[in-house]
């Protein structure tokens, strides 16, 4: 005689010993093999990206190129705001900690998209800005430097998201807004500078977002460890492994990381460099410039000076000529003039001059041509052209016109 199979069932968790029951309630996973299938499932379907996720990363990209544009806080902070939760992140945690290479690779692709186009928005914004001279970016190089205040938000910010959506099974929107401002911003910098051709911005925010990227994996895989998640399979092991030495390499090499990237990024207001005044070499044959000195300078010799130092006639200083200086004055509703190649209207426009600045006129006798007078002038950083003699008030009495 056979007896009849007996059906296994589960164990009543109001049965089980005190301490047992304790264990139990800090479990992340449920007792059972189907709550645990039904309870991964739920995950999954929570943290996978949707069509909404990418479009408001989109939007996010582009509020947050706008603020490190025209250097607005508010704007940075709207834009994480806008951001979607990032549920893919705590999705690549669990996948690492349960052990689904399918799960982990559909979280990575999905977070990875969405950098893509807030990374792509951010490097239009700063092709388009090229051509407007951007200011001085204070926002942008302050969001691609290492500092332990970015990692402390970021660390709250991965936690309390992880915590909220398994185990309370809701999402923080503080959280991952804090999550969004750490990541996103980083990354929209980055390609603010890949746009706009800024030195130090693209390599520094981006290596800047990738660290960022592993510390909140990393954080969320230690949470989930906290919370009593195992690792279910070899492949959790070992991804957990890697994250535990990625996490290592990250603290041991955070010092030089930062003092690398802290000395490449230059502070964003521009300062002007002090540079010596050339020196004066002396020189065998020495001239004189009316610029300079007006009366040519008178040389004592000393009484031991011998006959091998006396110069030679051919460099007896000879004065130069006193230049004519002249000031722009066209006619009030044009405000300038405009300073040519040549003696002609057919010659190159070389640039325009406000009215009233300070010419130095290089010729005496004008030179006709179109039937007006033309003089060759000077400014006073050093190009020279040609400009109407109509346009301009001698300022010297010579010559005399």
């Amino acid at each position: 005689m056979s007896l009849p199979k007996t059906e296994q069932t589960p164990d009543d968790p109001k049965r089980l010993p005190l301490a047992r029951r304790r264990r139990a309630q800090r479990l992340l996973l449920p007792l059972t093999a189907d709550e645990r299938e039904a309870f991964l499932d739920d995950i999954a379907q929570r943290t996978s990206p949707s069509i909404d996720f990418y479009l408001f990363s989109l939007l996010a990209g582009l509020i947050l190129s706008l603020g490190v544009w025209i250097d607005a806080p508010p704007l940075l902070v709207l834009g994480a705001l806008l951001a979607p939760t990032l549920t893919p992140l705590i999705g690549i945690a669990l996948g690492t900690i349960s052990g689904s290479m399918r799960f982990f690779g559909r979280s990575l692709i999905g977070l990875f998209v969405a950098s893509l186009l807030v990374l792509l928005t951010s490097t239009v914004t700063g092709y388009m800005a090229a051509s407007w001279n951007p200011p001085t970016l204070t926002q942008a190089y302050f969001h691609t430097q290492i500092a332990w205040d970015h990692f402390l938000v970021l660390a709250v910010g991965s936690i309390l998201t992880t915590v909220s959506i398994v185990r309370t099974r809701r999402r923080a929107a503080v959280a991952s807004v804090a999550l969004a401002y750490e990541l996103y911003v980083p990354l929209a910098a980055a390609g603010f500078g890949l746009g706009s051709g800024i030195p130090h911005l693209w390599p520094d925010g981006l290596v800047l977002f990738c660290i960022h990227l592993a510390w909140a994996a990393i954080l969320g895989t230690l949470t989930l460890l906290v919370l009593g998640f195992r690792p279910l399979t070899i492949f959790g092991y070992t991804a957990g492994g890697v994250l535990a030495i990625i996490g290592i390499i990250m603290v041991i090499g955070l010092g030089g990381a930062g003092a690398a990237v802290g000395g490449q990024v230059a502070l964003p207001t521009p300062s002007p460099t002090a540079t010596s005044p050339p020196t004066e070499t002396p020189t065998p044959s020495p001239t004189v410039t009316a610029s300079r000195t007006p009366v040519p300078p008178t040389v004592t010799l000393p009484a031991t000076l011998t006959a091998s130092l006396t110069l030679p006639p051919s460099d007896t200083p000879v004065p130069s000529p006193t230049p004519v200086y002249a000031v722009v004055s066209a006619p009030e509703e044009y405000g300038g003039a405009i300073m040519r190649d040549g003696p002609s209207f057919a010659n190159r426009a070389i640039t325009s001059i406000l009215n009233g600045t300070l010419i130095e006129v290089l010729s005496a006798i004008p030179t006709q041509a179109d039937d007006v007078a033309w003089l060759n002038i000077k400014l006073p950083d050093g190009p020279e052209g040609w400009m109407l003699q109509s346009a301009i008030t001698i300022a010297t009495p010579e010559p005399n016109w």
